[in-house]
């Protein structure tokens, strides 16, 4: 009151510098408040994260009307903001986890492979985030799931432990970054066998719970259903447990509690995959009451601007005052100085899927607004090619038996079946994206549009998948960053050698056939797999057909996968004699995915004699490979 009567008394450019000085001193006394000094560090924002495994957003009443109620997260919800537009950039947990760890879009970064054949070492100038905030007086702690792909300094964790908490630390002033997962939702906890199934019951009534589109209609998918719906429960008693924790330790009105999944899961065509189930997780923030100021927005609301894992770690940094490394890809969307109508305008969010496992893929996708695209680089894979892991899951080894049986739906049998190159969905009347409008004319132009944005979005983060694993992992996991820069063009050439796989036109086709017997070898290998997805002619089968003795044993492999697919050319004797060829490990294991998926998925009904496959060298995703042609990985 003093200083408005006092100010009152002068002109406006007085009023006006008074203002300003006042606003620099509120400013530089939020910067430096999680400062240490000699007393130990003040008070600062506290920072939780309670991440969920392998649940999407649908599962939940709070974000789907036909999901479960989570009384808890939705009084998180009352008190806070809701996210109903938030995403994961990966279906599988280290690249997710490595995505929120770093704040850098995987391909970028070399660290988008589940699971790491070597951990890729951080960008030059760029730490995982935490460190950031433990330089600056905060006691991070992590309890206990890491799963990293990239190299982790000792810097990061104050305790990374089953025991980690903050009640851990010494000051009990000090502020705290606290991260959390639960591991009962996730994938393995669907493992079970039929006796499990056949006596435990759950919650919610089998009979009653609404299957996806997708999901053939029986008691498997029925009793996993609501198995998991279960788990939605668990899930939300766990979040009110930890928020109960806070309160009694005095801690809640000091900390920004974050609860989300790390992507989506787990019920067969989500985890793994870049469907919305796949990406779509719940987001939910529970604002305290003595940091409101920070948030410049109305509480509660529900925020339906798009954010992404890539935005997380921003987030928090901006949130504590800190600056943001110009390493990090994502944006902050919670702190001071931001624009709520900027923020609320964001519609973009980008997916990768690479390899899980021992199973390969590379699909990139691009979400704006109430549009979907999806780019398949292998699109003859289907998703439902085989995965030791995944088919554990009796609702996955199920489905795929119908479909051997024949006993599938049109809908229900795509799961097993070749994909486009291109999938366009139109996700505000196609929830479940099983409306393709690819090839729709009357959507060329969105489908254009998008392809063009996944396009840019590749050459922008210089997408390192374009290189086949075995040749990231040589030439360039020792500094993913600076070889994509020193190899922009040529990565440049890749990408632009691959798109030619939608491109039906006779320029395309006449790049194509010149790219066939270009002087890089990952070229020629781009140009197979793209003529392997596009329509064909009997002038490019035969380049193809005499690239047999090629040089490469990379451009080979593609080779004998167009001549099995297109020429009904024995695939076997070829990839087995590749196989037994390389004395490297992630190369044998690229090329046994063409033998699962010729096995599994017959163009023709040929054989090959497992005895046959002798491979030099070995890591543990080869050994489960070998185990499922040897029908010993159950």
């Amino acid at each position: 009151m003093y200083i408005k009567t006092f100010s009152c008394r002068f002109n406006p450019l007085f009023r006006i510098l008074i203002g300003f000085f006042l606003g620099l001193s509120f400013q530089f006394s939020h910067a430096t408040q999680i400062a240490s000094m000699d007393g130990g560090p003040t008070k600062g924002p506290n920072f939780v994260w309670l991440i969920s495994e392998d649940n999407s957003k649908h599962f939940m009443r709070l974000f789907d009307s036909d999901g479960v109620e989570t009384p808890h997260i939705e009084a998180m919800a009352t008190q806070g903001l809701l996210y109903s537009h938030a995403f994961s950039n990966s279906p599988v947990c280290s690249v997710a986890r490595s995505t929120l760890i770093t704040g850098t879009m995987a391909p970028r970064t070399g660290i988008q492979y589940h699971r790491k054949t070597k951990a890729a070492p951080m960008p030059e100038g760029l730490e995982m985030f935490p460190v950031y905030l433990r330089r600056e007086g905060y006691y991070t702690t992590n309890n206990n799931k890491k799963d990293y792909n990239a190299e982790e300094s000792p810097e990061v964790w104050d305790e990374s432990s089953v025991q980690a908490s903050w009640r851990n630390r010494d000051n009990p002033h000090q502020p705290f970054f606290h991260q959390e997962t639960f591991m009962e939702s996730h994938e393995s906890r669907l493992h079970f066998k039929e006796d499990f199934m056949r006596s435990h019951h759950t919650k919610e009534n089998p009979q009653e719970v609404t299957l996806f589109p997708y999901f053939p209609d029986t008691p498997t998918f029925r009793f996993t259903t609501a198995f998991h719906r279960d788990k939605i429960r668990e899930i939300d008693d766990w979040v009110g447990k930890r928020l109960t924790e806070l309160s009694e330790d005095g801690l809640l009105e000091d900390t920004f509690v974050f609860y989300f999944g790390d992507h989506g899961g787990v019920l067969p065509r989500s985890k793994g995959y870049l469907y919305e189930v796949g990406l779509h997780v719940p987001l939910v923030v529970r604002v305290p009451e003595n940091w409101r100021h920070l948030v410049p927005s109305q509480i509660p609301q529900t925020m339906e601007g798009f954010v992404s894992f890539i935005d997380f770690a921003p987030t928090l940094l901006h949130l504590a005052g800190l600056a943001i490394p110009d390493q990090m890809d994502g944006k902050a969307f919670l702190g001071r100085e931001l624009s709520m109508e900027e923020i609320s305008s964001r519609d973009e969010t980008y997916g990768y899927a690479d390899r899980f496992d021992e199973k390969y893929e590379m699909l990139r996708s691009v979400r704006k607004g109430k549009w979907k695209y999806i780019r398949s680089f292998q699109p003859y894979y289907p998703d439902g090619l085989h995965n030791n892991y995944r088919y554990q899951l009796l609702a996955f080894a199920e489905w795929r038996s119908l479909f051997e049986q024949g006993n599938l739906s049109n809908e229900t049998e795509q799961f097993f079946l070749g994909k486009p190159a291109e999938m366009l969905f139109d996700l505000e009347n196609d929830p479940h994206e099983t409306q393709n409008l690819a090839e729709d004319p009357d959507h060329f132009e969105k489908l254009k549009s998008l392809r063009d944005l996944s396009s840019q979005k590749s050459e922008q983060i210089l997408d390192l998948s374009f290189l086949p694993e075995s040749v990231m992992v040589k030439e360039a996991i020792n500094n993913p960053v600076g070889f994509g820069k020193e190899n922009k063009d040529r990565l440049n050439k890749l990408m632009n050698t691959s798109h030619l796989a939608v491109d039906q036109s006779e320029t395309a086709s006449q790049a194509l056939i010149s790219a066939l017997s270009d002087s890089d070898e990952l070229v020629r290998y781009w140009a197979v797999t793209a003529q392997t997805a596009r329509s064909q002619n009997q002038k490019v089968r035969e380049i193809i057909g005499e690239m047999t003795e090629d040089k490469s044993l990379l451009v080979r492999w593609r080779v004998v996968e167009y001549l099995g697919i297109h020429a009904q050319v024995d695939p076997f004797p070829g990839l087995i004699q590749l196989i037994n060829e390389s004395s490297d490990p992630v190369e044998i294991l690229q090329v046994m995915n063409s033998l699962v998926f010729f096995k599994d998925h017959p163009i023709v009904n040929y054989r090959f004699d497992v005895g046959d496959i002798k491979p030099q060298a070995v890591n543990d995703e080869v050994n489960r490979r070998m185990a499922y042609f040897l029908g010993t990985w159950l």
